[in-house]
């Protein structure tokens, strides 16, 4: 058996609450993209319900509309751990590893010796050759209760030192928390690269982060028709700031919005993003594909 085969998702999304009902068919493949880009942010170890990708075939399908490239990112330690597997037995597959955000209080509350020993494992997993990335980490004042933000600081705190350590990118979950993780990185010092996972700002935020030098992942929130906000903070990041990312399998791309979402569903977001800063969609590609790779590669 390869490793392909061995690899089984580790996770399942959030049951749907009960009386609500959602379509869990995995959507057509769109039109190819000419020039290849990189989904710099997904799950491929997330089960939709009864719904999964296997690695192999998403992975088929996404180099067949010319995603050619995957982030596969480890938000705990079994996730982190197949990540480490799955950019071991696919050479189109990198990894990140990290604790999210909400996952460090978690860990805290069963004590701080449990936080510091997942910690330090996943430092130990940033290490491989395959691991380009240290995320999604950050804060989530959204999911996260007041009481779990003194661990969720000091989880990024880690992180970032470990990123600064290890000189590798950084990637940081921001939800409701904008002013606080600019605080806490200026507080620490950014890292070499840092990547704003599935930026959530307006156009303000963005020239903040643009300003310290910050990458800006766009998600198929950007085409989403209430997210004229998004679409106005990508109006004014430089071309040489942005990323392409699913986030799958969760944050589908109109017109497919609720659906299981994968990697080859990105060429969607490439084309609304052409449509917001009025270029063409190979221009758009060629730049997003140019800084994954300075931001993770070569793969």
């Amino acid at each position: 058996m390869s490793e392909s085969e061995k690899l089984e998702p580790v996770r399942a999304r959030r049951p749907e609450p009960a009386g609500r009902q959602r379509d869990t068919s995995y959507p057509p493949p769109p039109e190819p993209l000419t020039i290849p880009v990189a989904d710099s942010h997904c799950h491929l170890d997330i089960r939709d319900g009864d719904t999964w990708l296997d690695v192999t075939e998403a992975l088929e399908i996404a180099q067949g509309v010319g995603v050619d490239r995957v982030v596969q990112i480890g938000c705990d330690l079994p996730s982190a751990r197949w990540s480490v597997e799955a950019a071991t037995a696919h050479p189109s597959v990198v990894a990140a590893v990290a604790l999210h955000p909400n996952e460090a209080p978690k860990l805290a509350e069963q004590g701080d010796d449990v936080l510091e020993a997942a910690l330090r494992e996943i430092e130990q997993l940033a290490q491989h050759p395959r691991v380009r990335a240290i995320g999604e980490t950050g804060l989530d004042y959204f999911s996260t209760h007041e009481g779990g933000r003194e661990a969720q600081h000091a989880s990024f705190l880690r992180h970032i030192q470990i990123a600064k350590t290890l000189d590798k990118p950084l990637v940081i979950h921001d939800r409701e928390a904008h002013e606080d993780v600019l605080r806490l990185v200026d507080g620490a010092g950014a890292p070499r690269l840092v990547v704003m996972h599935c930026f959530s700002g307006d156009a303000d935020f963005a020239r903040e982060c643009v300003d310290r030098g910050f990458l800006l992942s766009f998600a198929g929130t950007v085409t989403f028709k209430n997210a004229q906000e998004l679409r106005d903070a990508l109006a004014v990041t430089p071309l040489d700031h942005v990323l392409v990312e699913t986030d799958a399998p969760f944050l589908t791309p109109a017109p497919f919005r609720g659906r299981p979402n994968a990697s080859y569903l990105i060429p969607h977001t490439i084309r609304a993003m052409a449509q917001v800063l009025d270029l063409g969609e190979d221009e758009v590609a060629a730049a997003v594909s140019a800084n994954s790779d300075r931001v993770f590669g070569p793969w």
